[in-house]
This record gives C-alpha cells, structure tokens and sequence, in this order.
C-alpha cells in the first residue's frame, strides 16, 4: 500500500469549506474559518464538523483503499455504549461498492444533555475498502454525516490520480437538522445527497442541526461560495427556539436573502418552508422532549395572536416574502416543505421531529421532482 497525500495531491475534498489542522492528520469543516470568530454557542462548531455531504473524490486504479481516522462521539453517563459513530460509504463511478461502520475514536462523556463534556482520548483506526473493480475508476469516500472525523491518512495499493472535471453543476443547500439527517442510514441516504444524486449535480450541504437561524455569517459563506443553485430550508429552528418574533422574523428572511444576492444576483434560489412537525404547527416553541420521547412545544397558542412564531405562521410569511421579491426577483422560487413530508407522515418522524432513514430517502426524491424537474426551479 502507498501513502497518498490528503492535502497538496491528488484528492478533493469537496463538500467542506475549511480543513482544520489537528494533532491526529485534518479536519473538514463546513464553514470557513473566519466564521469561528462570529459564534459563542459550541454546538455550532460540533455541527459545522460533522461532515454531512462530505468526500475525498480521487480516480484510481487501486484493488484496495485504506482510510485512517479518528472520530469524536458522545455518550452519556447513563448509556452502556456511545453514540452510534454511523457510516463510511465508498461510490465506485457513482455507485455504492461498500460501506464501512466508522470506527470508535474519541468519546465525549457527560452526564446529560448539555452537561459539561469529559473527554475519554481514542486511537486512529483503519477502514478497509477491498475488491474494487479493476482497472482506473472514479472512486468516492463519503464521510458519517453525524461524526466528526478526523483524516489521517489515505492508503492505496494503487496509482492515485485526480477527479476528471463532469461538469455538474453545484448546488448549496442550508437547513437544520431535517437537512443535516443524522438519522440518516448513512452519508448517501440524506436528502440532500439523494436529491443531488438524481438531479446529477454536486452538493454542499450548509445545514446545521439545531442552529439554522439566518446567522449572517452563513448568509456571508454563500454569497462567496461559486454555486449555480441554492435553496434554504427556514423555520424548525427559528420556531423550536422562539428564536424570533413575527416583527423580526421577516427582516431577517429578507437579510438574509439581501446578501446571498449581493454575490448571486440571477442564481436559482429555492426558498423552503418546514415540513409538517404535528407539535409546532399551531404552538409556539420553545421545545423539550416529551415523556414519551416525542417533541412537545412549550409556548401558549394564544401568542401566536401576539407575535410569536408557529410552523402555520412561519410557512405563511415565507410564502408572502417570496411573492413580494419575486416582482424584481425572477429566480426567487418557494416551495412548501409539506410537499416533501406532509401532515399524513407523522408517523415517520420517530421523536416527532426528525425523520426516519426511509423518509429522508423519499424526501430526496420529491426534492428532486420539483426542482430537477423540466419545469421546476434547478431545470437546466
């Protein structure tokens, strides 16, 4: 087996846009690095580095692979064994030729949720990809969507050679948790990664578990990140956290928008309301996790009357913005996100907020539907 080198080489590495130096090899981040300076909360660090939608993409006539990593995963005080670290997935011209379970590095304990974290330090471990087909092919490594992880080194027992340019076009998608799909049966079974793969173009998956809140330096990476599609999924957050009011949530949309545009003035732009969420759709947040482990919505309806933010009210004002800029905006498009998973579904979402694996596959695939289609918003 021959080292190939993981930066300065041959390897892309596409759907991050930092790669952190760490004592074990590199790190991908889904933010750029000035964004660090711009945050206080640590869960958007640890989201930004798991790496949803993340790949090494390389041509090579290589038999065998080796990836060494180090993953990071928590565990509570309380639980026998930690999280589940998820999976790698090896693509051999597009298609799925193997998928490895991402081995068990370092282990964050705490006592519960939110509680402070000790860490329990683990050792670089190797995943093995054999029996791939002979002779040169397009390969691809999609990291565990849910884990931080590590690179620290590539190994092939073959020559190793840069991806041929396909022409796809990019597409930049941000969300929260229902995009980020940590529930997700591995990397290529988000919805984002499905959708892309039957739309034939190539993703960046901006998404943020728990802290999709028109931040504006996000709004700051897309405008200067190249793309020819974007789409953004606005609201479980915003209304899970009480994160806005009514007053203040619409001038944000439009901010937010204002500045994606000062960068992608004519690039086709989904505006994506939430998905059916039975808790919050006539409630107000904030959110805590029912007895029964199904999210339950803690504010008073009767605010809404007020000011304070339901699914109903959210979908609403997305809807009213997007008609008011499509006047000068004709790439500006809205798409109700019950289309992607409606009211008769609660049944797939198993806390009553995320959905299943099976779910997020078929979300994928109504995306594409609507967007790819040759009349839908992304059409070539």
């Amino acid at each position: 087996m021959r080292e190939v080198p993981l930066v300065g080489g041959p390897v892309e590495l596409r759907g991050a846009l930092d790669l952190e130096t760490t004592q074990a090899g590199v790190m991908p981040r889904r933010l750029p690095a000035w964004t660090k300076e711009q945050y206080q909360d640590p869960s958007v660090y640890g989201v930004t580095v798991m790496p949803s939608g993340v790949r090494l993409v390389f041509r090579t006539d290589a038999r065998a692979l080796e990836l060494e990593v180090l993953t990071s995963t928590g565990q509570l005080d309380s639980d026998l064994h930690p999280r589940p670290t998820g999976m790698l997935e090896l693509l051999v011209d597009g298609h799925l030729a193997g998928r490895q379970r991402a081995p068990v590095g370092n282990v964050l304990r705490m006592a519960g949720p939110g509680a402070a974290q000790r860490l329990i330090p683990g050792e670089p471990a190797t995943v093995r990809f054999a029996g791939l087909p002979v002779g040169m092919k397009g390969v691809e490594v999609w990291l565990p969507q849910q884990t931080p992880t590590e690179l620290v080194a590539l190994r092939a027992d073959g020559e190793v050679l840069a991806p041929l340019p396909d022409g796809r076009r990019h597409w930049v998608h941000y969300g929260s948790s229902i995009s980020h799909c940590i529930e997700a049966d591995g990397p290529t079974g988000t919805w984002p990664v499905v959708a892309a793969a039957l739309g034939g173009v190539e993703v960046i998956n901006l998404s943020q578990a728990g802290n999709a809140l028109l931040d504006p330096y996000v709004a700051r990476t897309i405008r200067d990140t190249p793309s020819d599609l974007i789409s953004l999924k606005v609201g479980i957050n915003i209304v899970s956290l009480s994160a806005f009011r009514l007053r203040t949530f619409g001038p944000a949309v439009h901010g937010f928008l204002d500045t994606i545009r000062d960068g992608h003035p004519d690039t086709p732009l989904l505006l994506i309301s939430p998905v059916s969420c039975p808790a919050l759709e006539e409630a107000p947040g904030p959110t805590a996790t029912g007895p029964d482990g199904r999210l339950a919505a803690l504010g008073d309806p009767a605010d809404v009357a007020g000011g304070a933010l339901s699914l109903a009210v959210v979908r609403a004002e997305l809807a009213r913005i997007a008609a008011v800029r499509q006047a000068s905006d004709p790439h500006l498009h809205y798409l109700d996100g019950r289309e992607l998973l409606g009211p008769d579904e609660a049944d797939d979402l198993a806390d009553g907020l995320h959905p299943t694996a099976a779910a997020y596959r078929r979300m994928g695939k109504r995306f594409a539907a609507h967007a790819f289609a040759t009349d839908g918003p992304f059409a070539e």
